[in-house]
């Protein structure tokens, strides 16, 4: 089944899960700021992405430029610092079994539903 990370403040998840319904597919929303991602969670989505861990930060979140901007971070630190503070997380992340992608551009989802 096909998941949407989803935070519904956000502009651009509100169009992927739009995009999503005019699709009528199946899919399951998670609001991952109500409902936090685990550790085997998220490092199984970046796995999908085929990204790094810091590919998935949000980089202009005032939490990132305050506590971790211009540090040397692990990928494990910069996952723990993503489930600690899950609004760093780029939004929305659209997984479809194997495969994700980030829905910015929102365009993106289309390639995997």
């Amino acid at each position: 089944m096909i998941k949407i990370y989803h935070n519904p403040r956000c502009t651009k998840s509100r169009q992927g899960l739009a995009l999503l319904e005019a699709a009528k597919v199946s899919f399951e929303t998670i609001k991952y700021l109500d409902t936090p991602v685990t550790k085997a969670e998220l490092e199984a989505i970046i796995d999908k992405l085929n990204i790094t861990p810091i590919q998935l930060v949000r980089k202009n979140e005032a939490i990132w430029k305050e506590q971790f901007k211009g540090k040397e971070l692990s990928d494990d630190t910069i996952i723990a610092a993503m489930l600690e503070f899950p609004k760093l997380m780029e939004r929305p992340i659209v997984v479809n079994g194997n495969k994700a992608v980030i829905g910015r551009p929102t365009e993106n989802i289309a390639e995997i539903i």
